[in-house]
């Protein structure tokens, strides 16, 4: 069986990355149920991995859903297959970042949507085109994008159709970051050291707090935040150490 989604592991980082380069890395359930078998595993591995990156093979991130089986008709393993995978890799406990070049079109924007970060090249081109073919989201779109971009912007990207650049997106917040083409693989290993190097406890720990009071009025998110949050995680007393060390020597 092809690899249609391969992972390597570095450092504590886990790099997915969709592997129909021939296709564009068009999303087919093939992929999905692959990307799904990775995401299951790396669910339970936060001991071993840090961080999850998910990129495109080839010449783009991904075309968007492979519109040859939607017209042929999907035979997917669940009702709603790819949205749960696509909500199941929102949820892992790890920090993800999506990072994409070129094409991002329609599902491949609600599958980057799932980034806890979005870095971003220069050449990057995001579009929803669900309207384009008489369609509606049901991969998260029309609730992950509003809040990333604001609801008025997330409608005028659903109306219109149009693509923007990785500068546009990063001007009105789809992508956090974006960098030009030739430093995009090299800002993507400085992003995830920069993370991994910080306590991963937190990252998990942050992570749950921002998703389980998103939408949640300031009182109860703040009360939420006490009383339900983790605290110190069993590596504090060592990093405490060691910048009380290194403070010490410098002085």
């Amino acid at each position: 069986m092809t690899d249609l989604v391969t992972r390597q592991d570095r450092d504590g980082a886990a790099t997915l990355t969709l592997n129909r380069p021939e296709k564009l890395n068009s999303l087919n359930v093939e992929l999905f149920i692959q990307l799904n078998a990775h995401v299951e595993r790396l669910a339970r591995e936060t001991d071993t991995v840090g961080l999850v990156i998910l990129r495109g093979a080839g010449r783009c991130f991904s075309a968007g859903h492979d519109l040859g089986d939607i017209a042929t008709g999907e035979k997917l393993p669940e009702p709603f297959f790819q949205s749960k995978v696509i909500e199941r890799l929102a949820d892992l406990p790890q920090p993800v970042i999506t990072a994409v070049h070129s094409h991002c079109y329609t599902g491949a924007l609600e599958l980057a949507l799932a980034g806890d970060i979005i870095l971003a090249s220069e050449n990057a081109k995001f579009a929803d085109t669900h309207a384009k073919w008489a369609l509606t989201p049901v991969w998260g779109l029309s609730q992950r994008l509003p809040r990333r971009v604001g609801t008025y912007k997330a409608r005028e990207m659903m109306f219109t159709c149009r693509t923007i650049s990785g500068r546009e997106a990063e001007a009105n917040g789809l992508a956090n970051i974006c960098v030009p083409d030739d430093e995009f693989d090299a800002r993507i290993g400085s992003l995830a050291r920069e993370i991994l190097g910080n306590s991963w406890f937190s990252h998990r720990a942050n992570k749950r707090l921002v998703r389980q009071t998103d939408g949640l009025p300031l009182p109860a998110g703040l009360a939420h935040e006490i009383f339900r949050g983790e605290g110190r995680g069993p590596d504090m007393e060592e990093r405490i150490a060691g910048f009380a060390n290194k403070s010490v020597k410098q002085a």
